[in-house]
């Protein structure tokens, strides 16, 4: 059965395109028949990340405005067998998604037996960000371990809930996972940083997934590629971690070692 996750987060710059790339590209290697759609119209990042910039012809708009057919609009990675990309356009506005259109789009995907469609949210509350959202099964909110970027989180969070497809016509809540990016165990010691603990507590959610500082991001993002591709790079060993725990396997969580603080010792750097 097909599962629609939508990968967001409550802030821009925490690394969420980023862990959409990981997270498709992970889910086609393990066999998993994988789209991924940029919601971020007019400002398309995703192509650039996968490598795939020059070959988008047609885009998301193009297929909602009957402009171009879904086939024609898909990219298949060259590098990964079973991952596909639909690019966002770069020159229309935000206004374009509707939410007729998204769900056409939608269900010509599942129509095409996909395992997993991804969502690329574009950060905040925004109508694509909230359409992105709609129509999923699943939610992965994306946040760094500073307190901005939690607060922001706890508000998309309340967002999902009240706003999602489920919650108006389902008893069963869209399942909401927490993936905690460019934590650094050191910061955390110094207090510079909230720990996993602390986080935890403040959103309330399930931790799919520890990622941690790693140049290894910025350098694989530079040459076109999600770093879960880069297997030696600690960052694509936690993605491929996150991947598995999607999958039903249970991976202990990896890459923090940490001295536990509570949020009042985080706040006063005591």
């Amino acid at each position: 059965m097909s599962r629609i996750i939508t990968i967001t987060s409550g802030k821009g710059g925490v690394g969420k395109t980023t862990s959409s790339a990981s997270i498709a590209t992970g889910l086609a290697l393990q066999g998993k028949k994988t789209v991924v759609i940029d919601f971020d119209i007019g400002l398309r990042n995703l192509d650039l990340i996968l490598g795939c910039e020059r070959r988008v012809v047609y885009d998301f708009i193009n297929v909602i405005n009957k402009e171009a057919t879904l086939n024609q609009a898909l990219i298949r990675d060259k590098r990964t067998k079973n991952l596909f990309l639909l690019p966002a356009s770069q020159t229309r506005d935000k206004d374009s998604l509707t939410k007729s259109g998204v769900e056409q789009v939608l269900e010509m995907l599942l129509k095409m037996n996909f395992d997993f469609i991804i969502c690329d949210s574009p950060a905040g509350i925004e109508n694509g960000a909230i359409l992105a959202f709609y129509f999923s099964d699943e939610v992965i909110v994306v946040t760094n371990p500073e307190i901005s970027s939690i607060r922001d989180a706890d508000r998309i969070l309340g967002i999902i809930s009240s706003k999602s497809q489920r919650s108006e016509h389902s008893d069963t809540p869209i399942k909401e996972y927490l993936l905690l990016n460019r934590y650094n165990s050191n910061k955390v010691k110094q207090g510079d940083m909230l720990s996993t603990e602390d986080v935890t507590d403040i959103l309330q959610i399930p931790l799919i997934g520890i990622v941690p500082e790693d140049s290894a991001v910025l350098k694989s993002s530079n040459q076109g590629l999600a770093v879960i591709l880069d297997t030696k790079s600690i960052a694509g060993q936690a993605y491929f971690d996150t991947v598995q725990r999607l999958l039903g396997i249970n991976i202990p969580l990896r890459f923090f070692l940490e001295e536990k603080k509570s949020f009042l010792q985080w706040l006063f750097r005591r």
